[in-house]
């Protein structure tokens, strides 16, 4: 992929709507690995920046409305099944 490619991929995806948690988890791969690589270009390097900041956000976000969801089944003492909130 060249440059101006890059480049485009790195603004665009800001102006989508919300991705799949799976889909921006890999991005965020993409993203770091092109930051870890030579010659990225500064503007293109903060663009880049700034989407993985926001795909952590998005992805951080995701993960937190899922632990909301999660209850869990714990059995009492008397062998009753009890359903409580998910925290950590």
């Amino acid at each position: 992929m060249n440059k101006m490619a890059e480049k485009k991929t790195a603004t665009d995806v800001t102006n989508e709507k919300p991705i799949e948690l799976e889909s921006a988890m890999k991005r965020l791969d993409e993203v770091v690995a092109r930051l870890s690589g030579e010659g990225v270009e500064l503007e293109e390097a903060l663009a880049l920046y700034e989407e993985g900041v926001r795909l952590v956000r998005e992805c951080n976000a995701r993960l937190e409305s899922a632990k909301r969801k999660i209850n869990m089944l714990r059995m009492n003492s008397d062998g009753e099944i009890t359903e409580e909130a998910f925290d950590n």
